[in-house]
């Protein structure tokens, strides 16, 4: 009697493993769309701009139709939560970033959403790394000359980003953090009206990203100081890293990642981070990120999982010291 029980548990524990199997086989089934949903306007934004590059290239290796899903709103929290709660059959993904996975649960009292419980990591798509960029009337050559210039001035210059909780505001707050510097923080609702007023001279800095401020810096518009990074943007090789100037610490970038929702069969999640790793060894793929300076990564869920976890931890510092609130 006992084996028979025991036969019966084993086959029992089997059957969600052989229902697996047999749904990644038949994955993707070329009839049904892989829908990846982006919490993010459409547009041209940079979230939009990789996804859909990955799009193209995922439709190619999938052999199967891939769209885009813009969900936008709320900081980008709309579209995170209702990537959450998608059935997860293999057919709806989330491509999302640092700021809504690693920064909005500081943030935010409640979310429609865990970063790390209600999704299974897929792997690491690009990283795209804050840059300190001022204004060139501000008597600053380098980012040591700032820094003095910020200490000998003390809430005096103005820096914008895109909003509370951006990752150009929370970048802001961490130089603060790692300088001991005092800067005015002016959140605007559109990166194009924080460049414009930068321009004018209204704020005399941001912690913009490299694709959103790269057209100013190489015309001369705009004078750049960092990137906030430990390796150089390729889209800017001649502007130096905070690394290599001495600040190891003052690391900021916007990462991209896909993920799906909880309970997606792993052998979908498995089969989906290999056609990812391949889409991001494809040097067509490797130079768009590149023009537009972002770095291709990939990876496995495993790296993706720790990842987001230290992230968590980072950025969970930096709001509570800088006592940023999002009700």
């Amino acid at each position: 009697m006992r084996h028979t029980l025991a036969c019966l548990a084993a086959a029992a524990a089997l059957v969600p493993c052989l229902l697996s199997s047999a749904v990644a086989a038949d994955w993707p089934d070329p009839s049904k769309p892989v829908q990846i949903i982006v919490p993010a306007p459409g547009g041209g934004g940079t979230a939009d701009t990789l996804a859909r590059v990955l799009a193209e290239q995922l439709h190619k290796q999938l052999h199967a139709t891939v769209i885009i899903e813009s969900r936008g709103g709320a900081n980008g929290n709309i579209g995170v939560g209702m990537a959450a709660g998608a059935v997860p059959d293999g057919y709806k993904f989330l491509f999302s970033w640092a700021g809504t996975l690693a920064v909005n649960p500081s943030l935010y009292a409640k979310l429609p959403f865990d970063s790390q419980k209600s999704f299974t990591p897929v792997a690491l798509v690009a990283d795209v790394p804050n840059i300190l960029v001022v204004n060139k009337s501000l008597p600053v050559k380098n980012l040591s000359e700032f820094i003095a210039f910020a200490k000998a001035n003390p809430d005096k210059l103005n820096y914008g980003s895109t909003g509370n909780g951006s990752s150009m505001h929370v970048a802001g707050e961490l130089f603060m953090r790692e300088t001991g510097t005092r800067l005015i923080h002016v959140p605007y609702s559109s990166p194009g009206q924080a460049t414009t007023n930068l321009l004018a001279d209204d704020i005399q800095a941001m912690f913009q990203l490299v694709p959103g401020i790269l057209g100013q810096i190489k015309s001369g518009k705009v004078r750049a100081l960092a990137v906030m990074s430990n390796q150089r943007s390729p889209a800017l090789p001649d502007v130096p890293t905070t690394a290599e100037l001495g600040h190891p610490k003052l690391m900021s970038s916007t990462w991209f990642a896909m993920l799906a929702p909880r309970n997606t069969p792993e052998p979908i999640v498995m089969h989906m981070n290999a056609a990812l790793n391949e889409v991001l060894r494809d040097p067509e793929v490797i130079r768009k990120f590149t023009e537009m300076g972002a770095t291709p990564l990939g990876g496995t869920p495993q790296q993706l999982s720790a990842h987001l976890a230290a992230e968590l931890v980072k950025w969970r510092t930096v709001v509570s010291q800088a006592s940023i609130k999002i009700q």
